[in-house]
């Protein structure tokens, strides 16, 4: 199958967590290629880790390029973290780096960072990687939302973009991280109304979901 991008409509609203319960769904490999905030002291508590933990491998700082090469201290976009170090991101070399994990795997869940539209260097946004992996690779991307009030328009907004630029998510998932101001499964309806078909699921606060039929 071709690699599965998880993407979103915003940041800390749960690609994380879905990602790493499609890896043990899928007994898939997963990266997080791009990844900011990134301490030894904390690493246990970060995206890396719960990636390694979904795949079986050990939770450490020492294995945390196993999953993301590109990692950086500040919790800003990776644009803005890597001038803070005084590095840069390759774009070409990003996207050549997924293609070549997905010839390796199958499946491979690779999860994006913060939302759609997230910079990663001068020019090039997440909506741009997608686009340049999928004209590689191929890809499934999996659009993960949250259920805070506003994130009917930001949902709506991301499947716009998402749709113009062909590449219309497998299915949105509406990730109760936090208690929303109204039920999840409201909010999923209302989406799913306006969604053109795309399939809805709520992920409730905690608990899982089947996905691995939407691939």
């Amino acid at each position: 199958m071709p690699p599965i991008f998880v993407t979103s409509s915003g940041t800390e609203i749960g690609k994380t967590y879905v990602s790493a319960m499609l890896t043990r769904e899928l007994k898939a490999r997963a990266i997080k290629p791009l990844v900011s905030g990134i301490e030894e002291e904390t690493f246990a508590e970060s995206d890396p880790a719960a990636l390694l933990a979904a795949m079986g491998e050990e939770a450490s700082f020492e294995n945390a390029g196993l999953v993301s090469r590109w990692r950086f201290k500040a919790a800003l976009s990776p644009d803005m973290a890597a001038r803070r170090e005084g590095r840069t991101i390759d774009f070409a070399d990003l996207v050549d780096e997924c293609a070549r994990a997905a010839q390796k795997y199958d499946p491979l869940v690779i999860e994006g960072v913060g939302g759609l539209m997230v910079p990663l260097d001068g020019t090039h946004t997440v909506l741009d990687w997608m686009k340049a992996l999928d004209a590689k690779t191929g890809l499934a991307p999996l659009l993960v939302v949250g259920a805070y009030l506003g994130t009917i328009s930001h949902t709506l907004t991301t499947l716009a973009v998402m749709r113009a630029e062909r590449l219309l998510p497998r299915a949105i998932v509406v990730s109760e991280k936090e208690p929303g101001p109204v039920p999840a499964e409201e909010t999923a309806a209302t989406i799913a109304r306006f969604a053109g078909g795309v399939p809805v699921r709520v992920l409730p606060r905690g608990k899982t979901v089947p996905l691995a039929d939407l691939f």
